[in-house]
């Protein structure tokens, strides 16, 4: 069952009331990265590739075709006995974009990122909600103890 976004906001941070919606919790983008160098994923370890923060004009993005990596504003902490999945605004999809992320595991704590992948050129304000969390709750065996846990919170 999924949670209402009046619980899923108790777990975010910051959040304010327009962000709030039945089902769940809009996301802000905080920061916009380019990857510029390769990365790996290895058997028992991984590399994120170099990237590049993208620097707004006058507080807005612009973005040419391509991927990037977003890093949501908030902070959002997964309560036990739950699993958080994160879906692009209708809005990003209609201007020929997708948002593309992994599954959140209980426990896990942080400001976490997204693929944004950009299909025409578009305009994004800093701050701009371009996702949205959901929880659902979940059995599961221990919580998130992984290596992009407290991510970007610094």
């Amino acid at each position: 069952m999924f949670e209402s976004g009046a619980f899923v906001g108790q777990h975010l941070t910051p959040v304010d009331e327009e962000q709030l919606q039945p089902n769940g919790v809009d996301l802000t983008a905080a920061k916009i990265y380019k990857q510029i160098s390769a990365g790996r994923i290895g058997q028992n370890d991984k590399e994120i590739g170099e990237r590049d923060e993208i620097e707004p004009v006058d507080g807005t993005y612009h973005l040419d075709p391509g991927a990037y990596i977003v890093q949501y504003g908030e902070t959002v902490h997964i309560p036990k006995e739950h699993i958080g999945f994160i879906y692009p605004r209708s809005s990003l999809m209609r201007n020929s974009c997708m948002l593309h992320t992994a599954v959140w595991d209980a426990g896990y704590e942080g400001k976490g990122e997204g693929l944004l992948e950009v299909h025409h050129d578009i305009e994004i304000d800093q701050g701009a909600r371009i996702a949205q969390i959901v929880f659902a709750e979940a059995d599961h065996e221990g919580t998130y103890d992984g290596s992009y846990q407290g991510e970007n919170v610094n």
